[in-house]
């Protein structure tokens, strides 16, 4: 009975990850369904909501590093939430048990901005609870594609998200490097002359050329995610902007391919999804995995 229990934990797992159970802040968002996007979790300091973050496995979550400044005990994760101010029963609060920050980071808008957050108790998987599938370091995001930015962030640049704080859901464009850089170097404003091409090889955009709809603070370290063949990628993590939802400055995000083997170095299990199979690799690499937690409990 114990070895059934255990297989049927693992498939669940196989089956849930990048595939919410319910289908479906953020400047021109709106509220989202509880439940539709179960990776997303707030990231708290002092018990206060500063950061959002993906969860990518039962004792990982995946979020950038600038949130941080203080030592880890100095913050917590909370996940299956919906309404900051109304929690309900479904959320699970955990201490942070390791905190690695990626050692290229050095301030906002530098390239590195990414981290992962190894939880002290590992999260079960529920209804609201699952992790998103990770894209693997060969995954090539093409501009144009339609992704989704979640998070509890201001509606507007300095202007906080009105209670109970429903998670905010926008849908998105993607952004090429290039495009993005002439954007940044378009409009009688330019944020940092001296800095002609501030989106790195390690970060893409997305928004609108003509603002009005973007990720703003508070979204910090949230999952930028696009659906491929089904199955949610994380794209991106949100990272950088000039203000919130101007026009020529879309939203600046830590791109996850280039991560994939500083993930993998943390969490050496963990599978990625290739970009011609998608929606088979994810399950065909957590196979391999399946055999050896069958070995383990047989």
């Amino acid at each position: 009975m114990k070895t059934l229990s255990c297989l049927l934990a693992i498939l669940h797992w196989l089956e849930a990850c990048g595939q919410p159970v319910i289908s479906g802040r953020i400047v021109g968002g709106s509220n989202a369904k509880n439940g539709s996007w179960p990776w997303q979790v707030s990231i708290r300091e002092g018990g206060t909501h500063i950061c959002g973050g993906s969860l990518i496995a039962e004792s990982w979550v995946v979020t950038a590093a600038h949130c941080f400044e203080l030592q880890k005990s100095s913050y917590s994760v909370n996940l299956g939430e919906y309404q900051l101010l109304n929690p309900s029963a479904d959320v699970v609060s955990s201490l942070i048990k390791e905190l690695y920050l990626h050692p290229n980071y050095t301030d906002i808008g530098s390239s590195g901005d990414i981290a992962l957050i190894e939880l002290e108790t590992p999260v079960d998987f529920s209804d609201v609870i699952l992790p998103v599938s990770l894209p693997a370091s060969s995954v090539e995001f093409p501009e144009g594609m339609e992704c989704w930015v979640t998070g509890w962030g201001d509606t507007q640049y300095d202007e906080s998200l009105t209670a109970p704080k429903t998670l905010q859901e926008l849908q998105v464009p993607l952004i090429d490097r290039d495009t993005c850089n002439s954007l940044f170097n378009t409009g009688s404003y330019i944020d940092d002359p001296s800095e002609p091409n501030p989106i790195k090889e390690d970060m893409i955009c997305a928004g609108y050329p003509q603002g009005g709809k973007d990720s703003c603070q508070g979204d910090s370290g949230g999952p930028l995610v696009c659906d491929w063949g089904g199955v949610w990628l994380l794209a991106g993590v949100v990272s950088w902007g000039v203000e919130c939802a101007l026009p020529n400055r879309p939203g600046v995000y830590t791109l996850l391919p280039p991560y994939a083997n500083w993930i993998q170095s943390y969490i050496p299990t963990l599978s990625f999804s290739e970009p011609s199979n998608s929606t088979t690799q994810p399950i065909a690499s957590s196979l391999l995995l399946l055999v050896a937690a069958v070995s383990m409990v047989l």
